[in-house]
């Protein structure tokens, strides 16, 4: 193992090469993801609503439950809904 100014190059190679490589499989798995979205819309899927689902879907109940509510206040707020 070689050091250069108390930096132990070949760590710092092995960490640079691991991130490198994991942000290879990330541009990967978000090209996927958008291939899966253009299908999802060619099969006529509104996206941005699918977006929003998947979102709703990583939420806790509790934390779902209170954004639908304070959506509901502030549309009723507005005059956007009725009742």
């Amino acid at each position: 193992m070689t050091d250069v100014g108390g930096i132990a190059q070949d760590v710092l190679r092995s960490f640079v090469e691991r991130i490198e490589r994991l942000e290879d499989e990330k541009k990967n798995l978000a090209d996927d993801i958008k291939d899966v979205y253009s299908e999802a819309k060619s099969s006529g899927f509104d996206v941005k609503i699918l977006r929003q689902i998947v979102r709703m879907r990583k939420m806790e109940d509790h934390e779902r439950q209170e954004r639908e509510a304070l959506i509901d206040l502030y549309a009723h707020a507005l005059g956007m809904l009725r009742g």
